[in-house]
């Protein structure tokens, strides 16, 4: 089993990079970096996490909802490795709701995404894979989407005020 890796944090410039094509999906880099992903992602309590976030510009998403202490209501599913993928939304309205992330610690935000999306991706296997996700699940896809495009959750939030600490957005959460 790989090793898990540092997180880039915000402010690294690998995270604000247009993130380069696989081209070939078996190479032992691409099957190494994969495995680190999935190493990393198991020590935290993300749901999903970008190449780019372990320093590695390429288009490589794994998607791994699950319950944690900071998404307790998630849905379960088995973690998804997404080679150079794509979306289109089923609709065009969006619905805001809460984002944290790995390389924002401490901070969490009210973000628009669309509910319901079709995706297609090619899997670590090199099989075409095509998928509808919606909710949570589509949320976490278009996250880590952006990252391959050098965007945070951040970019798009739609006003300042939306943007709170985690501690904040726990107690307020707890409270309601």
């Amino acid at each position: 089993m790989a090793n898990p890796c540092a997180i880039a944090q915000l402010g690294a410039s690998v995270l604000r990079q247009q993130a380069e094509p696989v081209e070939d999906v078996h190479a032992d880099y691409i099957q190494e970096t994969i495995a680190v992903m999935r190493a990393t992602l198991a020590g935290t309590q993300g749901v999903g996490l970008a190449a780019p976030q372990i320093s590695v510009s390429k288009r490589i998403i794994i998607v791994a909802s699950r319950p944690t202490a900071r998404y307790p209501y998630a849905p379960s599913m088995a973690p998804v490795a997404m080679i150079n993928p794509s979306y289109m939304a089923c609709s065009t309205s969006q619905e805001k709701g809460w984002e944290g992330c790995l390389s924002i610690p401490s901070i969490r935000a009210l973000v628009p995404r669309y509910q319901a999306i079709d995706v297609a991706y090619t899997s670590q296997h090199g099989e075409r894979v095509t998928q509808h996700f919606e909710g949570f699940v589509a949320r976490v896809f278009q996250h880590e989407f952006d990252h391959l495009d050098g965007i945070v959750y951040l970019d798009r939030v739609e006003t300042n005020r939306d943007i709170f600490s985690e501690s904040e957005y726990f107690r307020q959460q707890l409270s309601a």
